[in-house]
């Protein structure tokens, strides 16, 4: 039976893309810039992944992605023109603390939390997840991240420190995210998994995610639909 839903966050529960965009556009007009807000974003993402890759083979220490993220803002601004504050750059850092909810996931979580424990399973650090959890309204029960394990996902060690945390049977957790791979990491330990796909997370030229690699335990729309599923 299951007993807790845990969350990727980043693109399944939030949608990052649009929230990032919108405040690389108002920095734009503040500053009166002729900045490429669709370019600057993919480059600046692109550091996510290799960044925390790095720390997963030991070629750097533990680092948090605020820091990952962090340390690559300040490569690209010059790079496309643009000079900041200290302060501007930390406060720009933190925009991946401020992102939108999909239109339906609150409502979802809502309804899932009152049968369920809901905790997020995210690449964040411990206090930008906090910090989005506040911002966008996130019913979560308790928080989790990577920054708990020191190590992040797709490694084992994340998915084990959710399932110890949580004091439960790998069986009466379940893995909710719009990526494969990641269900494909948990299901590994023996968590069960839910795949929501967010077809719109890359924009409108997404070409992966957008359907199941496995036969996961419950595919879903949406989380509206999600907790209909699961007899919410």
């Amino acid at each position: 039976m299951i007993r807790a839903l845990t969350f990727d966050t980043y693109g399944t529960v939030v949608d990052w893309r649009t929230s990032v965009l919108d405040e690389l556009r108002a920095l734009a007009d503040r500053k009166v810039l002729r900045l490429d807000s669709v370019l600057f974003l993919d480059e600046w993402k692109a550091a996510y992944r290799p960044g925390m890759d790095d720390v997963n083979r030991g070629a750097r220490p533990w680092t948090t992605v605020d820091a990952i993220y962090r340390r690559r803002l300040v490569e690209l601004l010059p790079k496309h023109g643009v000079s900041l504050a200290t302060d501007e750059i930390d406060a720009l850092t933190r925009v991946w603390w401020r992102l939108r909810p999909w239109p339906d996931a609150l409502a979802g979580l809502r309804r899932l939390k009152r049968r369920y424990i809901l905790s997020p399973l995210s690449n964040a650090s411990f206090i930008g997840m906090v910090e989005l959890a506040r911002w966008a309204g996130l019913p979560w029960d308790c928080v989790i991240t990577a920054e708990n394990a020191r190590c992040y996902k797709p490694r084992p060690e994340v998915y084990r420190t959710a399932i110890t945390l949580l004091g439960l049977a790998p069986a009466e957790i379940m893995m909710v995210a719009a990526h494969n791979y990641d269900l494909a990491a948990a299901r590994g330990e023996g968590m069960a998994t839910a795949f929501v796909p967010r077809a719109l997370e890359y924009g409108t030229g997404q070409t992966t995610d957008l359907a199941p690699a496995q036969a996961w335990d419950v595919v879903a729309a949406d989380f509206e639909d999600l907790a209909t599923r699961l007899g919410c």
